[in-house]
């Protein structure tokens, strides 16, 4: 093992990119009775600079609704297909003919993918899974299309064993009979390994041992990084490091030039009272942080600058979804095509970057303890230097005289004010993103457009679940220059950890 680790860091693999460089998919649920049209989902794709989708299945109309669309689409055998499918070389070809000739060149499909865990879900089609591949490969090759559509199947990343450290992960070895000749099969066809990747079931099922902000990407100092022993390579995401044990695992199967495609990664917005990191802010900080960490071509630690494009999981919300309450929460959009929160997209291209409403706002949340709202509020109308004078009896927005509304009104003004950067709309945990505009009457909030808007700059951070700030004396103003050296020094600490 240590001269193969030696080996492998002297002698690094050059990997291809997965596809024509990185990209950044979405996964179009299974249930589409409870989204919108196929040509609808279709424009929101379109506005979203969506350029590529992965189906669950070959829905008829959703195929019919991507023709000459451009997007790139990746069909799926569902595991109920398998069985017959791996068995029958005459049964795959007719799938081929139907659901793949029928549709190209019009519709864009440039992957199949066959099954989905099957290893883990359906491990009596497992025997089957390689022979199913190839079969589809063949009936491929016989319409002419295997040049232009791979052939893969996802993986649960539960099959790698031991994961961290990186370079000791392999695969689960009672797999090592499908797993040789499916990855011989995908470096014959010039394929991928598709791989499911989810730190927030990492982070949940760790018991405290991974950091939150190492499941969220969220910066961390280097004595915070986790270190591989053997390699000396510096971790500080959950992310990476699953997509390097893929490829450690791979490396000791003598597979080293088959790169990875992430076929569903994204984090709930919602859970129950078992899941409270299953948060709007959450699911926006790592998903955020995903899509930039793939466009800007970061790679790996193993493998820097690789691509490793990812689909997130999912478009949309899937409201009828059995199971906890996350699981009908993952997704970007409600089944109308609002989105559930705006992604915190700066400097990351424009895919995902504009959103339907263009508005969103800043507000308390619901059940939120007053005293800690009281708190947040004469922060923002403080230090914050937010503008609260409407707040004032006989002003506008006075009423509802509650430190509820008060604290929505003041929570927002700051976030706008602040370009709605991340971590501007948290204020310990207490504020919350909607795209309900919260204006009432003549009270018209900052962002809405109305005439109380504000464009106001300013450079000091919202407190956010990190802060260490308690709040500030509880006046609507008072003089900047009576804030305590301390106060000062704290705010200005939190600026550099959020920067």
């Amino acid at each position: 093992m240590a001269l193969l680790l030696l080996f492998l860091l002297l002698f690094p693999v050059s990997l291809a990119s997965a596809d024509e460089g990185p990209f950044i998919g979405v996964n179009i649920g299974t249930d589409l009775s409870n989204m919108p049209s196929p040509t609808q989902v279709v424009a929101l794709l379109k506005a979203q600079n969506i350029r590529h989708v992965r189906l669950y299945d070959t829905d008829h109309a959703m195929l019919l609704a991507l023709a000459n669309s451009g997007i790139r689409v990746t069909v799926s055998v569902p595991n109920d297909q398998l069985l017959g499918i791996g068995q029958s070389n005459a049964t795959a070809a007719y799938w081929v003919a139907r659901n793949i000739v029928a549709h190209v060149p019009a519709t864009n499909i440039t992957v199949i993918a066959v099954g989905s865990e099957v290893l883990t879900t359906l491990q009596n089609a497992a025997p089957v899974l390689v022979s199913a591949m190839k079969f589809i490969h063949s009936a491929l090759v016989a319409s002419n299309l295997d040049s232009r559509i791979k052939v893969s199947t996802p993986h649960s990343s539960s099959i790698i064993i031991d994961s961290f450290p990186p370079s000791q992960a392999f695969f689960n070895r009672t797999w090592d009979p499908v797993m040789v000749p499916l990855l011989k099969f995908l470096q014959s066809t010039g394929s991928y390994l598709m791989l499911n990747v989810y730190p927030y079931y990492d982070y949940m099922q760790s018991n405290g041992a991974i950091p939150l902000d190492y499941a969220l990407f969220r910066p961390l100092p280097p004595n915070k990084e986790a270190v591989d022993s053997n390699t000396l390579l510096h971790y500080n995401n959950v992310f990476d490091a699953v997509v390097d044990a893929a490829y450690f695992a791979m490396s000791y199967l003598n597979f080293t030039n088959v790169p990875i495609v992430v076929t569903e990664s994204g984090w709930p917005s919602k859970g129950d009272s078992s899941e409270a990191d299953a948060t709007l802010e959450n699911a926006n900080t790592y998903n955020s942080n995903l899509i930039k960490h793939v466009l800007n071509n970061t790679g790996t630690p193993k493998h820097p600058g690789v691509a490793v494009s990812t689909y997130i999981y999912e478009l949309y919300n899937e409201d009828q979804r059995p199971g906890s309450v996350s699981e009908k929460n993952w997704g970007l959009f409600d089944a109308n095509g609002v989105p559930i929160y705006i992604l915190h997209l700066t400097g990351a291209g424009t895919v995902l970057a504009n959103d339907t409403t263009n508005q969103t706002f800043c507000v308390g949340k619901d059940g939120a303890d007053k005293k800690m709202l009281q708190a947040a509020l004469d922060w923002a109308c403080g230090p914050g230097k937010v503008d609260c004078s409407l707040l004032l009896q006989g002003q506008a927005c006075y009423e509802p005289d509650n430190v509820v509304a008060h604290a929505t009104y003041a929570f927002n003004a700051y976030y706008q004010k602040m370009g709605k950067a991340l971590g501007t709309c948290d204020f310990k945990g207490v504020a919350t993103v909607t795209t309900t505009n919260p204006s009432h009457g003549s009270c018209i909030f900052p962002g809405s457009g109305g005439r109380n808007g504000t464009s106001v700059n300013g450079t000091i951070l919202a407190p956010s679940s990190n802060s260490t700030t308690s709040g500030c004396p509880p006046q609507y103003f008072f003089d900047v220059g009576s804030i305590t050296s301390s106060l000062i020094i704290t705010i200005l600490h939190l600026a550099l950890v959020l920067l």
